[in-house]
């Protein structure tokens, strides 16, 4: 019987490091879920204790899988924009390209000292899995379902803990509500067009209605100082606007490595913009257009970086 083909026996090498990356990490996932459901009735006894052990409980996963990601698979995350401050607590709007996304804004967390305060807009059918729901349930997570009549209660019981009780928190969401495909891009310009809205470049409109609630509600609780816009940018090879999948996020060395020396030849950048809370406009139509123009000046910027990555080829 003849050899198999070298690539075959790599791709089997590969997939096989990742497992072995992977598996301890799922055991302690899976433990840190078992541990945050348990602690289900201090929620109701001592919110800010089970909001604060959440916290570093969500560190500790969070922080080894950003490791496997930068470290160990090699992915080189650049950064430009405005310097954020350490410990400051802050509504985070986002683009939406990959997988991935979430280890570039993690890199930024890590660096502001906020990554186990981190709180992601989530979908509620997740609040039915074992433990894994339980858990998201207990460290404040909102869970929503996209329609902001029906996720009035549920916003208002994750607001409140972080306006009521100080939580210091990263609120992040990605106002598209989707990630970008050309196919929805499509869809997009198609919307924006029948109602006389700016299509973006290189980016969906953003979803209004859920950032006008929270800016609406966090702008009552003054420790919440800022909205951080962030844009994220990638590129592998020719290929603008591509990110790595999950899979390969896990389990490919030298993602950041040119494709010239065997590498996967991913570029990742992320951009960020800091605004005063304070500064943005007071009623709800103010803020749909605030955001509406940030998204398009976000589709400026990554036209710009296309063209500069383009010439550096």
């Amino acid at each position: 019987m003849a050899d198999p083909p070298r690539r075959t026996v790599s791709e089997l090498i590969r997939h096989l490091r990742g497992l072995g990356l992977l598996a301890p990490w799922l055991a302690w996932l899976l433990a840190a879920d078992i541990l945050l459901s348990l602690m289900l009735p201090l929620k109701f006894l001592k919110p800010d204790l089970a909001y604060n052990l959440s916290s570093r409980i969500a560190y500790s996963v969070w922080r080894w899988i950003q490791y496997t990601f930068e470290k160990q698979n090699g992915a080189v995350i650049t950064s430009s924009g405005d310097k954020l401050p350490t410990g400051e607590s802050a509504i985070v709007v986002s683009n939406h390209v990959s997988w991935s996304d979430f280890y570039m804004i993690q890199a930024l967390a890590i660096r502001a000292g906020m990554l186990g305060r981190c709180r992601w807009f989530a979908k509620v059918q997740l609040r039915m899995v074992p433990f894994l729901g339980w858990g998201l349930w207990v460290m404040g997570m909102p869970l929503v379902s996209r329609n902001w009549l029906k996720d009035k209660a549920e916003l208002d019981r994750v607001f409140n803990g972080i306006t009521k009780r100080r939580w210091p928190t990263w609120l992040i969401s990605f106002s598209e509500a989707t990630r970008f495909t050309q196919k929805k891009y499509l869809e997009s310009t198609e919307w924006c067009s029948a109602n006389n809205k700016p299509q973006p470049r290189h980016l969906l409109y953003p979803r209004v209605k859920g950032f006008v609630s929270t800016v609406q509600h966090l702008r009552k609780s003054p420790h919440v100082k800022a909205v951080y816009d962030l844009t994220i940018a990638y590129q592998r090879g020719k290929q603008w606007h591509v990110g790595p999948s999950m899979w390969e996020t896990l389990s490919c060395p030298r993602l950041s490595e040119p494709l010239s020396l065997g590498g996967k030849g991913y570029k990742f950048h992320v951009h960020t913009r800091r605004f005063e809370l304070g500064d943005l406009p007071e009623d709800d139509e103010g803020l749909a257009k605030w955001l509406e123009q940030r998204w398009v000046e976000k589709g400026e910027w990554l036209e710009e970086k296309r063209k500069e990555w383009a010439a550096s080829r």
